[in-house]
């Protein structure tokens, strides 16, 4: 890959080729030097250079004729998590508010465009999906995000959804953008943001913004379950009240912390 001019400056084509190799290891859980140069649109030999670098650096294993990401990822990926003092301050708040509502909890917080979970706690009879803490999702196609939006400053809004592929992930994702304004304007109000089967089918989330004192958005906090829990009264109102009285409390320590 050829370097290429982006408004940050040039981006080194050998770099972009071994993160592209790191991310189909990760997509895949583990690829041969052939399925990795399909994927990547790279040569066998190209794709064999990168990942015996990544090997003799540590960051991949070769298991027979398979590659996979080595452990080394989880001490930047620890560090990176823990750079955000909110997961230190929000750990012991979620944890509570799982326990009591006996579902899956995340937090989130909005870089480059997407959502990061930075913290992720589930009771034992929580439904597992593909998140996880790490996890990458839409802001417009989660409860967390879309709480998350609502309650950016107008500029800062309209900028960052100019940015968003409204992409859809269920029949039910918002992908029109004067509707997910709509949406996000009933957010603002009411407090919080439900997603109902937006990103998967089956599951719904309640969502509220962690907010600093003076009204910033620093975060989001969310809980899902499926929708044969997560319906009526429970769903539309008393998860909504644990969980914008849960993001308060975290607002209010990351203000004061």
């Amino acid at each position: 890959m050829a370097e290429s001019d982006t408004s940050g400056g040039k981006r080194v084509g050998a770099t972009e080729t071994s993160f592209a190799v790191v991310e189909q290891l990760r997509e895949e859980g583990g690829l041969g030097v052939t399925e990795v140069a399909d994927r990547v649109g790279i040569s066998k030999s190209t794709a064999h250079a990168h990942l015996w670098t990544l090997v003799d650096l540590g960051y991949v294993v070769k298991e027979g004729p398979t590659y996979h990401l080595g452990l080394k990822f989880l001490d930047l990926g620890d560090h990176a998590r823990t750079r955000q003092n909110l997961y230190h301050i929000a750990k012991q708040e979620v944890d509570e508010l799982i326990s009591a509502v006996g579902e899956r909890g995340q937090v989130m917080v909005e870089e480059n465009g997407r959502g990061v979970y930075i913290y992720q706690a589930k009771t034992e009879r929580a439904i597992q999906t593909d998140s996880h803490i790490g996890t990458v999702v839409d802001l417009h196609a989660t409860a967390v995000g879309k709480s998350y939006l609502a309650f950016l400053p107008d500029d800062d809004l309209e900028a960052l959804l100019d940015t968003l592929e409204l992409a859809a992930r269920t029949d039910r994702t918002l992908t029109d953008r004067e509707s997910l304004r709509e949406e996000l304007t009933l957010v603002r109000e009411r407090g919080f943001a439900l997603n109902d089967e937006e990103r998967i089918a089956g599951m719904r989330a309640v969502g509220a913004p962690i907010l600093s004192d003076d009204g910033r958005v620093l975060a989001a906090l969310s809980v899902s379950g499926p929708t044969t829990r997560m319906n009526g009264e429970w769903f539309r109102e008393e998860v909504p009240d644990k969980v914008t009285q849960a993001a308060r409390i975290i607002g209010i320590k990351a203000t004061y912390s």
